[in-house]
């Protein structure tokens, strides 16, 4: 069910995409970034275009109505399924992690317990930097992006937001100021992994609760 709704919102995003490429090829600049919140969908009301490209707009909002009704069930039956599981709950007390976040990490991890380490949990999602070594020198790369897609994606867009939370914010600040946005996001999701381990394994995670 997981994947399914990653392909349903991957669909529907496309389907988005056709919206603005009509309306970039009639002329027009989108009002909002979001074309489909209350502010966009005025917009779209409003447009003067040729009856051809009025009805392809309005078929398109139709289908986009279809797959957010179809990826809403979906939520709603995936939160159905793990609401009770111990890691489930645990990890949402991380910034960043919802509900869906938290169902992708729990479905595509299974057994968390087949990794001994954390570090071997981000080796297979693909957020470890690559290493090149000669006899004298030894550089890191970036990260191989190799591993679940799925895992690595929602470890990232957990992170882009909120910097994962007052946990691992000041990490992010310190990375980015030295070697940039880009690298600070990458490692801050892989602190954001360490915790989600522990959180899976354990039911909860003991550094995110008030010092006594």
């Amino acid at each position: 069910m997981v994947r399914y709704r990653a392909k349903l919102v991957a669909l529907r995003s496309g389907l988005k995409a056709q919206v603005h490429a009509v309306m970039a090829k009639n002329g027009i600049l989108p009002a909002r970034v979001e074309m489909f919140g209350p502010g966009g969908l005025a917009q779209l009301d409003q447009l003067q275009v040729p009856p051809a490209f009025r009805l392809r707009i309005d078929s398109l909002r139709e289908l986009v109505d279809h797959y957010d009704y179809e990826v809403a069930r979906l939520e709603r039956e995936i939160h159905g399924e793990l609401k009770d599981d111990p890691g489930y709950q645990a990890i949402q007390r991380i910034v960043g992690v919802g509900k869906v976040i938290g169902a992708i990490f729990v479905a595509e991890i299974g057994d968390v317990g087949r990794f001994s380490t954390p570090q071997k949990l981000c080796s297979w999602a693909g957020l470890t930097p690559r290493h090149r070594e000669s006899d004298l020198t030894k550089h890191q790369g970036d990260i191989t992006k190799q591993g679940n897609k799925l895992v690595r994606w929602a470890a990232i867009e957990a992170v882009t937001g909120f910097r994962g939370g007052p946990k691992l914010r000041a990490d992010y600040e310190r990375i980015a100021e030295r070697r940039g946005k880009y690298r600070a996001r990458v490692a801050v999701a892989r602190k954001l992994m360490v915790l989600v381990y522990y959180g899976l394994r354990d039911g909860e995670i003991r550094c995110l609760d008030p010092a006594a």
